[in-house]
């Protein structure tokens, strides 16, 4: 069975910083992504970033590219986003999730994890 189990939410001032991390359980995605989504009140899920299990390659939202960074440890077959600069517009529910295999097309996860909220006061 498939876990990916979120953590490092939290409320946070403008400008600062949070980390989330996603641990994977029950398969290692060597071939897949991994990344993460948000979804705001009111508005549609989308996604902020992706990361390459296999090649380590990286993709992001135009809205938080230069302020988040998204990484991995395979050995704990965990994937990390760094979130800095942060501005209430981000605040959200975000998502890990992970797709078994992509071959460098759109990014549709197979598998979510419960999701964890962010919440960014001006």
């Amino acid at each position: 069975q498939v876990q990916l189990v979120e953590s490092g939410g939290g409320v946070v001032q403008a400008g600062g910083s949070l980390r989330l991390s996603c641990a994977a359980s029950g398969r290692t995605f060597s071939y897949g992504l991994m990344g993460w989504f948000r979804q705001a009140p009111e508005k549609e899920r989308e996604f902020v970033a992706a990361c390459r299990v296999g090649g380590g390659s990286t993709s992001y939202a135009d809205s938080v590219k230069g302020r988040f960074t998204i990484s991995r440890d395979n050995a704990k077959n965990t994937v990390y986003l760094q979130m800095n600069s942060l501005k209430p517009e981000d605040t959200a529910v975000y998502y890990c999730a992970a797709e078994d295999f992509n071959s460098g097309r759109k990014f549709a996860p197979d598998y979510w994890g419960q999701g964890t909220q962010v919440t960014v006061s001006s």
